[in-house]
């Protein structure tokens, strides 16, 4: 079993190194300029009439549809990004999940008018101004509520001897590796729902609920190498903020904008609570392993 965990590892961090790379993300950022052009490109030959069937039943008219597809794969990448975070603390793993929930909310304002004739008219934007401008406010608030959540990270790794925290960190690379072959099976899947059959678009929503099993995984193998209340207790807390992002996401736009907003509070609310308490938890589990040398 460890072998193929220790080969996980070896592709884990091949990946992750061209990935994160500086040529590797400024590829990726040029790819993204090149795609949206190239979108806006074909959305205008469409508009004049000038793709073939079935391409022109495919692609939209309206240039709005664009920049809703640009950041759909920017979505994405930073899926990937996320992925590669459960590697390290799961407060980084969570930061990214708002950071996504975040972006997911801004994409919806041009979603809601992507679909819309040019030029637009006010009797258009009337009928969903309320979830544009509730889907705007929450990204913003989620934005400031993680700016809090980061600045109050602190470090407080898990007592576990050096070989368990390797045996771990494997294991999370192997879990990390298995959801990223999922994501691109989903996105392969969703794709071809969307441009061949019409349907609508749900990648990241199912790639939530295959995080939540993942998180909560990660959460029972931990225990495994370290049982203390206070570090169980805030893993299964993000857990948790990952079924209220999920269920956001499943909500119409209103309730899942203040269910985002309120999801990234209770985050950051354990966040606060860990760090007023865990000195003296900590405390407590050193008394007690003492007592029981």
């Amino acid at each position: 079993m460890y072998p193929l965990f220790t080969r996980c590892g070896t592709l884990f961090d091949l990946f992750e190194k061209r990935w994160e790379s500086p040529a590797g993300q400024k590829f990726l950022a040029s790819f993204l300029v090149f795609f949206f052009l190239l979108a806006v490109t074909v959305i205008e030959l469409n508009r004049r009439a000038l793709l073939p069937p079935p391409l022109d039943h495919i692609f939209s008219r309206t240039h709005l549809a664009a920049i809703e597809q640009a950041f759909t794969l920017l979505l994405a990448l930073e899926v990937v990004s996320l992925i590669l975070s459960l590697v390290y603390s799961v407060s980084r793993s969570v930061g990214k999940q708002f950071e996504i929930l975040s972006l997911i909310l801004l994409r919806g304002t041009f979603k809601k008018i992507s679909h819309f004739s040019e030029p637009l008219a006010w009797e258009q934007i009337e009928s969903v101004l309320v979830p544009i401008v509730a889907s705007a406010v929450s990204a913003l608030l989620i934005f400031v509520i993680l700016g809090f959540f980061y600045r109050l990270q602190t470090p407080h790794p898990l007592k576990m001897r050096v070989g368990d925290k390797g045996k771990f960190i494997l294991a999370k690379k192997g879990i990390a590796l298995t959801l990223l072959a999922s994501f691109v099976v989903l996105a392969g899947y969703d794709l071809f729902g969307y441009f061949l059959l019409g349907h609508p678009e749900n990648v990241f929503e199912m790639f939530y609920t295959l995080l939540i099993f993942s998180d909560v995984l990660i959460v029972l193998i931990s225990l495994r190498y370290s049982s203390q209340y206070l570090v169980a207790f805030r893993n299964s807390g993000f857990a948790v903020a990952t079924v209220l992002i999920r269920l956001a996401l499943l909500a119409p736009t209103t309730i899942g904008a203040l269910l985002g907003v309120g999801t990234a509070l209770f985050a950051l609310g354990i966040t606060v609570a860990y760090n007023a308490f865990v000195p003296a938890l900590c405390e407590e589990c050193d008394l007690r392993d003492s007592g029981r040398a």
